[in-house]
């Protein structure tokens, strides 16, 4: 399966290039690329760039894991999840606000 780069925009107008596979873990870029309405670029105008790059890391950690019964795998990524919303109440609430984007 061959990977294209998917450019994303955040509020503070900073340049991420990713590759679909991470792109697609998100519900709306999903739609977005499937109604080929990403071709220039997807902006993220709720979304500062310090907060997409965490949410870009939490879903390369994703892409990552194994998909199996691996219970190792499953607690590691039971701890990653506990540990990205382990932030102040301001980061926090902007995390749900990138998920409800």
């Amino acid at each position: 399966m061959s990977t294209r780069k998917i450019t994303l925009r955040s509020s503070d107008s900073e340049i991420f290039e990713i590759d679909d596979i991470v792109a697609l873990e998100s519900q709306t870029i999903k739609h977005m690329l499937e109604d080929d309405c990403a071709n220039n670029g997807i902006p993220l105008p709720t979304v500062t760039s310090k907060i997409l790059a965490k949410v870009i890391e939490y879903c390369k950690k994703h892409i990552e894991s194994p998909k199996n019964d691996d219970q190792n795998a499953n607690d590691k990524l039971k701890s990653l999840d506990t540990n990205f919303v382990n932030v102040d109440q301001t980061i926090l609430f902007d995390l749900i606000l990138a998920a409800n984007y």
